[in-house]
């Protein structure tokens, strides 16, 4: 059994490590593209990686529209749309990808209340938006945790000025 993390266990671990493996390895054969393949190989975990970022993303922009937007109907589709996140997000996530959520949650999340904040806008939410925190106040449990929704502000506090 070869060193360093297990492809079944952690993909994206499994597949920088593999790439650093075959970087280090010698070249017996000219043929062989080594960079180029372990390249490709690193490239595969990353992809994941960046799979795993834009759904917490995504669930970080619908969690500041359903806390802060008064609005009725699009509240079903946002938690759909949070719901479909966490089923991508299901089995995709290792512990260093988790690791690195940890690590990237406040760029996600500056990221997230953007792009939220340009949604609501569309609508004429300006205000709403600019209630949003400055900084992520979701716990990665809360934003992974299936049953986890985020409460609405009492009105006084969501009420523009």
């Amino acid at each position: 059994m070869p060193d360093g993390p297990r492809y079944e266990d952690d993909f994206y671990a499994w597949a920088q490590y593999q790439a650093d493996v075959l970087r280090s390895l010698p070249i017996a054969d000219n043929r062989f593209d080594r960079d180029h393949v372990a390249e490709e190989i690193e490239d595969l975990g990353k992809s994941e990686r960046n799979a795993v970022r834009s759904q917490v993303r995504r669930i970080l922009e619908h969690f500041l529209k359903l806390a802060y937007s008064p609005a009725e109907n699009p509240r079903g589709d946002w938690r759909l749309s949070i719901a479909n996140a966490r089923a991508e997000l299901d089995g995709r996530l290792s512990a260093s990808l988790r690791h690195d959520l940890e690590a990237e949650l406040s760029r996600l999340y500056g990221r997230a209340r953007l792009v939220a904040r340009t949604d609501l806008a569309r609508y004429g939410e300006d205000v709403v938006a600019s209630r949003f925190p400055p900084e992520c106040p979701y716990s990665l449990d809360e934003i992974l945790s299936d049953e986890w929704y985020p409460e609405q502000p009492e009105p006084e506090s969501r009420e523009q000025t």
